[in-house]
């Protein structure tokens, strides 16, 4: 055989070699792309599939999955006896999330453009659904990658208009998330749509309860391939690391990592958007990170910005992405040295050491900010709902056994967060949570911290003049002084008056949480959202 595999990721096999032999317009596409040997999951899977069998495919992180279905779905497609018309849908793929959906589809794209007549759609949430329903009227649609949730309204909106009599092949990548909690439903409403009459393939790098369930129910003579054995369930290049550090600590000793490996790739994953956030402001600020790429990425984030700041992070040779669980599972990213997981054990080491590479992963298991955050109102506010959402985030963690509630060091994790006042929240109201270890900022007064925004504090100088003057033309009088916000209130939604008006201790317990969401739409400005949850008095 020309020529040696390049890693030990690969196995001796070339396309070329397998059987039923490839078509010469798919070699050529692998060929031109660079892919010459098969990994173990492709030379495994690519031959069964091939020969008309359902697969389920449980192979670790990294292991090739994507290419292991797309020649196969290539294949079937060219072999079909249907010359399809533009409405005629043939085959499907779908994703978890935007990011996997679209590197799916740009990997598809060259080998799908050697097909005749076979037009691939990408369609997931974010985009203007108006927008899709019209691409596929003007242009047709034979192969559909993309979210289930999006899918399935497509499906909904276009009932009579898109045809699955001659439907091939069905693809689930990550099909444990597209089987979980959150997606389940729509997947299974997508998949009793399609005819029985097909050829199904199941790839996750996790077996669950729901894919062994419906490998067993909805598939037709499947075929279980299993490439997890117990050496091989971390990449032998992966190296696993761990830091022991109190929750206070934790923030300076993410700082002192970072700028240690300043010249390295690395993804910090975080339990939430507002985490993200807070951090994405935060190292910004940190003089010994200067000229390091900081670029946050979470689910929250405007579908051109999602798309801008992962591309522009896997073009980077060193750099830092602060992100969510949207940058989890599949998503091939070149060059990642280190995988950071600071808060939570979160399962994403998977993202650095594929194909062979090498790569490192760490986590940090059980002042900071404070400086940044009395010189930035914007920090302080960050940091507050950082805090909040992460607490929240932490009591619904299906791992309670792991990570224990009524352990949390609150306390200590609001040091680290850099916070310069405890919110009031019903976990710390109730005592349901030690609070042992906080020091308030005594020495600022928090109305007078500023934004660095020059709009934004200016913005907020105008409410609080506003504010004062309505004060001084009040007349004086012995009544009770009528409720502040009442004026505002008089302007929203029964529900918003309910959120945001002041209460008994009883109602008050989830005033701040409320607040917070209130900020992170819109319906409030930082000044009103202060005075909500510290009081007149802080203003």
């Amino acid at each position: 055989m020309e020529g040696e595999p390049p890693n030990n990721a690969l196995t001796e096999y070339r396309f070329c070699d397998l059987t039923p032999s490839l078509s010469q317009p798919t070699l050529d596409a692998l060929t031109e792309a660079g892919f010459n040997y098969c990994t173990p999951a492709q030379r495994a899977t690519i031959p069964l599939f091939c020969n008309k069998k359902d697969v389920s495919v449980d192979a670790v992180t990294g292991s090739g999955k994507t290419l292991a279905f797309i020649i196969p779905l290539v294949e079937i497609l060219r072999s079909s006896s249907h010359t399809p018309k533009p409405h005629q849908v043939l085959g499907m793929i779908l994703s978890p999330t935007r990011e996997l959906g679209i590197q799916i589809y740009n990997v598809a794209k060259p080998f799908i453009s050697t097909l005749v007549n076979v037009k691939p759609m990408l369609l997931f949430g974010g985009q203007n659904v108006r927008d899709g329903i019209t691409k596929i009227e003007e242009e047709g649609a034979n192969l559909i990658v993309g979210t289930p949730g999006r899918i399935l309204d497509i499906m909904d909106r276009m009932e009579k208009f898109l045809d699955y009599r001659n439907f091939e092949i069905l693809i689930l990548d990550e099909a444990d998330q597209l089987l979980g909690s959150d997606s389940g439903k729509k997947t299974n409403s997508i998949i009793t749509r399609l005819p029985k009459q097909r050829r199904t393939g199941l790839f996750s790098a996790t077996q669950t309860e729901e894919v062994s369930e419906l490998a067993k129910a909805g598939l037709r003579n499947p075929v279980s391939v299993r490439l997890q054995s117990a050496s091989s369930k971390i990449p032998s290049g992966l190296h696993l690391e761990y830091m022991v550090c109190e929750a206070n600590k934790k923030s300076s000793q993410l700082v002192d990592f970072l700028t240690k490996n300043m010249n390295e790739k690395i993804i910090i994953y975080f339990m939430t958007c507002a985490c993200v956030d807070c951090w994405g402001v935060v190292l910004s600020q940190i003089a010994a990170l200067k000229g390091c790429s900081i670029i946050p990425l979470h689910g929250k984030m405007k579908q051109p910005a999602r798309e801008k700041a992962l591309d522009t992070f896997r073009e980077i040779s060193s750099g830092i992405l602060l992100c969510t669980d949207v940058a989890a599972r599949g998503l091939d990213i070149p060059g990642v040295d280190l995988v950071v997981q600071v808060y939570m054990f979160v399962h994403r080491v998977g993202r650095t050491a594929r194909l062979g590479r090498q790569g490192r992963a760490i986590i940090f298991l059980l002042p900071k900010i404070r400086s940044a955050a009395k010189k930035d109102r914007d920090v302080m506010d960050k940091g507050v709902r950082a805090f909040v959402s992460f607490i929240r985030a932490y009591k619904e963690h299906h791992l309670h056994f792991i990570f224990k509630w009524k352990e949390l060091e609150v306390g200590k994790l609001a040091m680290g967060f850099g916070l310069l006042y405890l919110p009031k929240m019903s976990e710390l109201k109730n005592r349901s949570l030690v609070t042992h270890g906080f020091v308030p900022a005594e020495d600022v007064n928090l109305a007078e911290i500023k934004y660095k925004d020059k709009s934004r504090e200016k913005q907020r100088q105008k409410t609080l003049n506003l504010e004062k003057a309505a004060q001084l033309q009040e007349p004086k009088s012995n009544k009770p002084k009528p409720n502040p916000n009442a004026s505002v209130m008089r302007k929203k939604t029964a529900q918003q008056r309910r959120a945001s008006q002041s209460v008994d201790d009883a109602d008050e317990l989830d005033r701040d949480y409320r607040a917070l969401k209130k900020l992170k739409r819109g319906a409030i400005d930082e000044a009103e959202f202060v005075k909500l949850t510290q009081g007149k008095d802080s203003l």
